[in-house]
């Protein structure tokens, strides 16, 4: 076999392997610790949605003002949230408040 066919062989399978991967993306969803019902489940679902494509997801509580001193109804709010996603998520680490930010990570499950 010459150098030229292998080459050739060898970038059609690195062509072939590009094309199967998929790139996982970390999509985010924002809310604040007075969301209301309905704007919680629209969430849940579009965090859901971009669960079942693949992505990772981030869910963040942004807390303003005298919302600080009440970090504890953030955290009811993220467990409860990953509880909603938890058939096809699941957490990687507990909710963890950065500055004004409190944040939690969601994995899609692998069902392969």
């Amino acid at each position: 076999m010459d150098y030229g066919k292998y080459r050739f062989e060898q970038m059609k399978r690195e062509k072939e392997a590009r094309r199967n991967q998929h790139i996982v993306e970390i999509k985010e969803v924002r809310m604040s610790p007075g969301i209301g019902d309905n704007d919680f489940n629209t969430k849940l679902r579009s965090a859901q949605k971009f669960l079942a494509d693949g992505d990772r997801v981030k869910v963040t509580i942004r807390f303003r003002g005298r919302e600080m001193a009440h970090t504890e109804i953030g955290t009811e709010l993220l467990l409860r949230f990953a509880d909603g996603c938890k058939d096809v998520a699941s957490m990687d680490k507990n909710p963890k408040l950065e500055g004004r930010h409190m944040s939690v990570f969601l994995a899609p499950k692998n069902n392969k």
